[in-house]
């Protein structure tokens, strides 16, 4: 598989980032585009952030006046990305991920803050990779299996059910 280069930024304080969880989201992003066959060399930025820096950025893009667990931005469509003119790698977008809503998603189902914080790379992998579970329940489907396939993969497998009620989603 060609380069991946993931730039990881942390912009929060409120948790702690656990040694090693840096290089599981760097596995995610590569068991991601190693499923999905992605050709080429690939630059992703991942950012930790708080609740009330996301909370702004969902307000801001999507506007949903409240914070969410993770946001991902896209920098290409249809599978055509805008080329990195120092390494000539495909940058996929930016994923943003709330540590404080990690740490509480962790606890409320039961596993680990890298089990979350891996869940949420996948997911927003795929996004930046043209998936959109809100279109349909299909392609929700399809994502989720994709999501727990790369968990499973990096030793991460799922110990409950994501099943959440209408309020929670």
């Amino acid at each position: 598989m060609d380069k991946i280069k993931v730039i990881i930024s942390n912009n929060q304080k409120e948790v702690k980032i656990p040694t090693g969880l840096r290089m599981l989201v760097r596995r995610c992003c590569n068991a991601v585009l190693r499923l999905e066959e992605f050709k080429g060399p690939a630059e992703i930025s991942v950012t930790f952030v708080d609740n009330k820096q996301i909370h702004e950025l969902n307000h801001l893009h999507r506007g949903i006046d409240a914070p969410t667990d993770v946001l991902s931005f896209p920098m290409g469509e249809d599978g055509v990305y805008d080329i990195n003119p120092e390494n000539g790698a495909q940058i996929l977008g930016d994923v943003v991920i709330s540590m404080a809503k990690a740490a509480e998603q962790a606890q409320r189902y039961g596993h680990t803050l890298q089990r979350e914080v891996g869940y949420l790379t996948a997911h927003s992998v795929l996004h930046l990779l043209g998936y959109d579970h809100e279109k349909n329940g299909l392609e929700r489907v399809r994502m989720r299996e994709k999501e727990e396939l790369v968990m499973t993969q990096l030793g991460l497998p799922s110990t409950s059910s994501y099943v959440m009620s209408e309020d929670e989603e």
